[in-house]
């Protein structure tokens, strides 16, 4: 997946939702409802989440430093169990402590008309943001269903944007059924049921982010194709009789360690040895070329 990708989608995604959350607060403004505020706070939740993706991919650019030898990759990571974390405390609990209030002391809904407009508009908005992200992971998803690219994805910025997207566009619809229902039964507790229903998709969604982000901290290594391209690409090297073990580890979304030991010829001189893993890197990184820190080790097979 290609950073550039994440970072456009990151982009069209704040640009919605700075302006969706504006209109969202204006008309809650007009109409008093819950639904509308749980929107209006789901909105500045995730803009403010973009914006940290977008700090996090900066300060993740930075060069390598002697405390910190595989440089600042990670950060990444980090920033995106923040964004986690806002999105479950400032999204979901807000619009769940918001909703259960609303049913227990329901209020008329007023000037349904402004709400509708402003959620329809946002439903636009929102759809046109989510079809960005759709179509940047499309150019890296390859046969991956959507469910296994988040699951699978390094970059943590593409898999964000697009749970975001995909629960602001199915709150906005509990918040379009919330707000006509109260409007049709003149009963506000069905306001407030809309806001309950978003606050918990936003935890949902906040816990599988959660999860996902914990993954790559701990640290994972690189996907199944990229690791068999990894042997396939040593064990076609002169050198190298065949690969012992390999390993992987993601330092950065965009980066590998790689290290693997080798089975050499046992006839193989110290120079032979050399040359032949110059050559054997050469292989690896032309095949796999976010390959950035790669160690081999000489060994003999053994019985």
């Amino acid at each position: 997946m290609s950073t550039e990708g994440g970072t456009k989608a990151v982009v069209a995604a704040l640009a919605a939702n700075s302006g969706i959350a504006v209109s969202k607060f204006v008309a809650f403004g007009i109409t008093g409802s819950a639904s509308m505020l749980s929107e209006a706070i789901h909105s500045v939740a995730d803009a403010l989440n973009q914006v940290l993706l977008l700090v996090g991919g900066k300060r993740s650019r930075r060069e390598a430093t002697e405390k910190f030898q595989f440089g600042y990759g990670r950060v990444r990571y980090i920033y995106g169990f923040v964004v986690a974390i806002v999105l479950f405390v400032v999204g979901g609990l807000y619009s769940l402590y918001e909703g259960v209030h609303k049913v227990q002391h329901p209020e008329h809904v007023k000037d349904v008309k402004v709400a509708i407009a402003v959620l329809t508009v946002a439903i636009i908005l929102e759809t046109l943001s989510f079809r960005t992200a759709i179509r940047e992971a499309n150019k890296s998803r390859g046969s991956r269903s959507l469910i296994q690219f988040v699951q699978d994805a390094r970059q943590p910025e593409l898999p964000v944007i697009l749970l975001e997207d995909l629960g602001a566009l199915i709150g906005l619809i509990f918040a379009f059924i919330g707000v006509s229902m109260a409007s049709i039964t003149g009963d506000g507790r069905w306001d407030g049921l809309g806001a309950m229903s978003i606050g918990l998709l936003l935890i949902v969604i906040a816990i599988i982010l959660v999860r996902e982000m914990i993954s790559m901290l701990v640290g994972e290594s690189a996907l199944p194709e990229e690791n068999d391209a990894a042997r396939k690409a040593l064990e076609s090297a002169p050198l190298v009789q065949q690969v012992i073990h390999l390993r992987t580890l993601h330092v950065g979304p965009d980066e590998l360690l790689v290290a693997a030991k080798i089975a050499v010829s046992p006839a193989a001189t110290a120079a032979d040895i050399v040359a032949g893993i110059d050559e054997a890197e050469g292989i690896l990184r032309s095949a796999l070329p976010n390959a950035r820190y790669v160690f081999l080790e000489p060994d003999f097979v053994r019985a």
